[in-house]
């Protein structure tokens, strides 16, 4: 029976997940009660705490930890600051986590965490203060064997070390492997900080392979010049491709001769925007996705790809570096375009696979050199690619829904086989 999509929200992104989810189960033929088992989150902590700013005055943040899952293993995934942060969000994150590392075969579960505040607006002082607040009020959650967070939007490797220390302190010894995603100095991996990007451009070179394409003769627009973005423009730009266009939250700039990527990050580190940089012509976010571009790279936030611009999507292959980008009713618009999309939870995957190497390699006290980093890498998410792949073959159906599939049947299996207790 065909599901109705007009059930769900699409502007909902935890209504999105329970769709994809709900897609995956009918495939997988899940009975009712495993479905609702998957459907809800195993805890969800909900967190108002004082932050005092530089003026001396005080302000209420609110702040969330969802574990979505841990059949798998210990709850994994990123904190993210933003205006933008509720529930809702949280939820969808921490449910694509699961289904992420269960793609790539990482014994981790789903976990996902943020808070609601403009991390643009705040000093570091401010910054530093509202995550050690925020970490002794979510640290009866986490921990090494119980709940790993990381880095995700606004937040990054310094962020991650407030949160080592503040836990650390907490339990009067140091806990490296509470975090992954830290400073190589205090036990951060090498690669860690380019994984994202360096595993989204891996699953590119399978899709090109896939396609019959060729990697040297390819254009790319990438949508977001953050962390993932902006290595994903200098990766993808060092293997060959050409960079034809790239945004951030202020614009974007087109140069159909290609961009230098380095210059661009360059440029934005500067000015704190790739608008007006001086090669290259002003175009809007918009412009952006509905370009002609062999390659499209969604790497900002949710939804920003709808059924109200899918039909302008001219790129041959959208890889998905960002969480959420295209609503289920686009999903569809495209793929009756016969665009070749590289789902979230597989394109994505190269952060969690990282950060599993970073979490092993602290339980161990053993470190790797960065060729190891990535040539486990690559190895993981070449794999993976190729086992979405295979189901697509199999059960006919388009790549996002063959991910679905993989990652949720590998959460039902495990759950079957360890039964419900008491």
């Amino acid at each position: 029976m065909a599901i109705d999509k007009t059930q769900y929200d699409e502007t909902k992104p935890h209504q999105v997940a329970l769709l994809q989810l709900e897609i995956a189960a009918e495939k997988l033929g899940l009975d009712e009660g495993m479905k609702l088992k998957l459907q809800n989150a195993k805890r969800v902590l909900i967190v108002t705490f004082p932050v005092k700013m530089d003026n001396g005055k005080l302000r209420i943040f609110t702040g969330y930890r969802v574990q979505h899952n841990n059949t798998r293993g210990p709850a994994k995934g990123g904190i993210r600051y933003h205006p933008s942060v509720d529930l809702d969000e949280v939820k969808a994150l921490a449910a694509w986590m699961t289904w992420k590392a269960a793609v790539v075969k990482i014994p981790f579960g789903g976990a996902k965490g943020g808070v609601q505040c403009n991390p643009k607006e705040m000093s570091k002082g401010e910054l530093e203060r509202l995550t050690r607040r925020y970490t002794w009020e979510i640290a009866p959650l986490i921990g090494p064997e119980k709940d790993i967070p990381a880095p995700d939007v606004y937040t990054n490797a310094e962020t991650m070390a407030w949160i080592m220390d503040t836990f650390s302190t907490l339990h009067g010894y140091s806990i490296p492997g509470v975090v992954t995603g830290k400073p190589v100095a205090i036990g951060g991996s090498l690669g860690r900080n380019e994984a994202t990007a360096q595993g989204c451009v891996y699953t590119i070179q399978e899709a090109l392979k896939h396609l019959g394409m060729d990697m040297e003769k390819a254009t790319v627009a990438v949508q977001g010049y953050g962390n993932a973005g902006s290595n994903a423009a200098l990766i993808i730009h060092n293997f060959g491709a050409k960079v034809i266009a790239v945004s951030d939250s202020r614009g974007g700039i087109y140069n159909a001769d290609g961009l230098n990527p380095k210059k661009v990050l360059e440029h934005k580190e500067e000015t704190g925007s790739v608008v007006d940089f001086k090669e290259a012509d002003t175009i809007t976010n918009e412009e952006l996705l509905t370009m002609d571009s062999d390659i499209l790279i969604p790497a900002a936030l949710e939804n920003q790809i709808t059924v109200e611009n899918a039909n302008k999507v001219r790129a041959k292959i959208i890889a998905e570096a960002a969480n959420g980008p295209t609503t289920p009713s686009a999903d569809d618009v495209l793929n009756d375009k016969g665009i070749f999309i590289i789902p979230d939870i597989l394109c994505n995957a190269g952060g969690v696979t990282v950060s599993y190497f970073e979490w092993v390699q602290n339980i161990q006290s053993l470190f790797w050199t960065l060729e190891e980093v990535n040539d486990q890498l690559a190895r993981i998410m070449r794999r993976s690619f190729w086992d979405v792949a295979a189901i697509t073959k199999k059960e006919k159906v388009h790549m996002r829904t063959a991910a679905w599939m993989l990652g949720v049947g590998r959460v039902a299996e495990a759950t079957r086989l360890l039964g419900i207790y008491p």
